[in-house]
């Protein structure tokens, strides 16, 4: 199964091209939170997009009723599809659809509750205040729904939240959904807006999150030694997924063949870590044993890179372990400290900036990291972009409740297809 499309709602400009060139400069789109008055909180920012529903081409029905990760979702599908051109003369009763999401609308559920329990000091709600829509922002299977709508899209549809996993979950899911025949094409990506008094209070609330509100733009600063926690960030992206031999036969380009997936569990605790990494580095064996690869193979990859203490050296443990001496000398990065964390979204985002590393042969930069961490002691690509051809490359994600997985891409004519 291979990619033939990307679309791409980040922090900063919507777009492909904005989000990669973000990237590359190592440039962090952290700025303090202006979708609502944080000035009580612990934590007071977070990536946020630059997002304007009528520039994306959405109407004032879809503006006012749809929530902002839905928004996110049918923006980034509607840029996926336009570059995949897969839907031409395909069989919609074979084009499937799949999003992931941690939140969901959250966020809008949020607001709409504000709005009928009289900013919540009424216990029984107005039902009369509430918004028409509220069971859409209930329910994440709305926004795969108007995914589903957009793209005329009737083969199988879902909906996959495993938490912080959840975009690369749902990545491996569509590849599975493709394999096991039940569809030739799948919209599969993650969206998330997270960024809402709710969320933020959460977050706080476990000091999961940076306090340094006065530095915004080096505040994540994965595998440093000064980290203190994530930055929340928004977003989402969408893939087109196909069969290899189809995208060939009708002349598609490709980004990557999606080549392993694996999920583990730790069964330990909703936020603590086992310090060695054990079932990481179970995932990652697991999905280059899928991609039939071997650790000496990979160029690149794209690390977890939360910025939160615990995270940061669990992970380095989990790549000495998967990958014994290659671990020393693969480049490895975090999108994160440039896009914040997007929760359900960050994995799907982050494979996108693989599938572009590998298109433009360059490895994105880790931001911020200045002093780098003894127990953080790999290589991962501090401050500047590299040139490197990538022909194999690693995804990793972690997520509360202890789970873990990993996804392995490589280029189609790697084993000489």
């Amino acid at each position: 199964m291979v990619v033939t499309g990307i679309g791409v709602v980040a922090p900063g400009q919507p777009g492909v091209k904005p989000f990669w060139e973000l990237l590359v400069a190592g440039q962090p789109a952290v700025r303090g939170i202006s979708l609502f008055d944080a000035s009580g909180y612990r934590s007071r920012i977070a990536a946020e997009c630059q997002f304007s529903p009528a520039a994306a081409g959405l109407n004032s029905r879809q503006a006012d009723s749809w929530g902002r990760a839905t928004q996110f979702a049918v923006t980034a599908a509607g840029e996926a599809l336009a570059e995949s051109g897969v839907l031409d003369g395909a069989d919609p009763f074979r084009v499937g659809t799949a999003l992931g999401t941690s939140c969901g609308e959250m966020g809008r559920m949020d607001l709409e509750y504000a709005v009928a329990s009289g900013l919540g000091r009424d216990w029984l709600v107005d039902e009369q205040q509430a918004s028409p829509y509220l069971y859409d922002y209930l329910v994440p299977s709305s926004m795969v729904r108007e995914v589903a709508w957009l793209a005329g899209a009737q083969g199988p549809a879902s909906v996959i939240t495993s938490g912080c996993t959840s975009g690369v979950d749902v990545i491996g899911h569509a590849r599975a959904v493709i394999a096991e025949g039940a569809a030739d094409v799948m919209i599969a990506g993650a969206a998330e807006a997270p960024i809402s008094p709710v969320n933020v209070a959460c977050f706080d609330a476990i000091r999961a999150t940076t306090a340094r509100n006065d530095t915004p733009q080096t505040a994540s600063r994965p595998f440093d030694k000064t980290r203190d926690g994530f930055v929340l960030g928004e977003g989402a992206a969408v893939l087109v997924l196909e069969e290899l031999q189809r995208a060939r036969r009708r002349g598609a380009g490709i980004y990557a063949e999606i080549a392993g997936h694996a999920i583990r569990a730790n069964a330990y605790h909703m936020t603590g870590l086992r310090v060695p990494g054990r079932e990481l580095a179970d995932a990652i064996s697991g999905a280059l044993r899928q991609a039939e690869a071997d650790p000496s193979e990979i160029s690149y990859i794209s690390a977890h890179g939360t910025s939160t203490p615990q995270n940061d050296v669990h992970e380095t443990s989990a790549y000495k372990i998967a990958l014994g001496w290659r671990a020393r000398s693969v480049p490895i990065s975090s999108a994160k400290s440039v896009l914040g964390h997007s929760l359900g979204a960050a994995g799907t985002l982050e494979i996108a900036a693989c599938l572009l590393a590998m298109e433009y042969s360059v490895v994105p930069p880790t931001a911020n990291l200045r002093e780098p961490d003894p127990e953080c002691d790999l290589d991962y690509v501090p401050l500047t972009a590299r040139q490197q051809r990538l022909d194999v490359v690693l995804k990793v994600a972690s997520g509360f409740g202890g789970l873990q997985s990993a996804i392995v891409f490589t280029r189609p004519d790697r084993r000489g297809r």
